[in-house]
């Protein structure tokens, strides 16, 4: 079903960086004349900045900074993702014990905790584990970091954001292990840079943020419609439009409500009805 003449499909990038030194708002506006509503924009690590309690209060604050200046510049609705991410803990170890660095991303999960308890976040993440090979004693700490930010989104009713390795069906045990663990909902845990794994047995009932090519779309919505769209866009202008440019979730959903390939109700349960439950926010549409 194609919408109605006049009427506007609600449309959310489910994961977009945006960076004080890129596009920053122009990326949104390039988002909202192709289509779309919302954001749900995720920090963009400062390496550098991130080395202390002070740095990651201020580079959370710099987010914050970008959602406001996103609202007041376009129509657009923006809801915000905070957390230490998880590549930031061997960029740490290089410079102070392991034990050190894994207390400062704890803190960091703490500072974006409280943020979510004052309204200003509606999810920690993203958080996990490196995507890139790392010593052993790495990857155990950053699953530790893991299970205390499920602990710290169970203690305020919030999701998680999961960042990982390219997720497979022995990824997505593992990490439902990890929230049985704490007593997390599974549901509440969201798996970004997720591939089109919608079957609840496969992903065991994890919640997947599937990246927007065409094909991964169209093999998620063969299983179902029980997923969001994402971007990972960047905001690098060394790498423009990495890892996808910020029109091609409104892009391919409209695309795929013309050509009958995705229901109005569909795009409807993807981009509203899906965050609306998962975060607690309102959507337009």
């Amino acid at each position: 079903m194609s919408p109605a003449p006049g009427k506007k499909v609600p449309i959310i990038d489910n994961h977009m960086h945006l960076d004080l030194e890129g596009r920053c708002v122009e990326a949104a506006k390039e988002f909202e004349r192709a289509g779309g509503t919302a954001i749900m924009l995720v920090d963009k690590p400062n390496w550098a900045l991130m080395r202390s309690e002070a740095g990651i209060r201020e580079q959370f604050g710099t987010t914050l900074r970008i959602a406001d200046m996103v609202r007041q510049g376009t129509g657009l609705k923006v809801f915000v993702t905070l957390a230490p991410h998880p590549a930031l803990l061997p960029q740490l170890v290089k410079d102070i014990p392991l034990d050190d660095a894994v207390a400062l991303m704890r803190k960091g999960v703490d500072i974006a905790t409280g943020l979510v308890q004052e309204g200003k976040v509606v999810a920690l993440g993203e958080v996990g584990r490196p995507h890139f090979p790392v010593p052993e004693k790495i990857m155990e700490a950053s699953n530790g970091i893991m299970v205390y930010a499920m602990e710290r989104a169970k203690d305020v009713g919030c999701p998680v954001t999961l960042h990982t390795e390219s997720a497979t069906e022995e990824t997505f045990v593992f990490l439902a292990g990890l929230a049985d663990k704490v007593g997390l909902e599974r549901g509440k845990v969201i798996k970004h840079f997720s591939p089109p794994i919608v079957d609840e047995k496969v992903n065991r009932g994890l919640f997947p943020s599937v990246v927007a090519s065409k094909d991964a779309i169209e093999k998620a919505l063969a299983q179902g419609d029980r997923f969001m769209m994402e971007t990972d866009y960047l905001d690098d202008m060394r790498r423009p439009g990495a890892v996808m440019g910020p029109k091609t979730v409104p892009k391919r959903t409209l695309d795929l409500l013309r050509t009958g390939k995705m229901t109005e109700e569909q795009a409807l349960r993807i981009h509203k009805e899906h965050p609306e439950r998962l975060y607690g926010i309102e959507l337009p549409g």
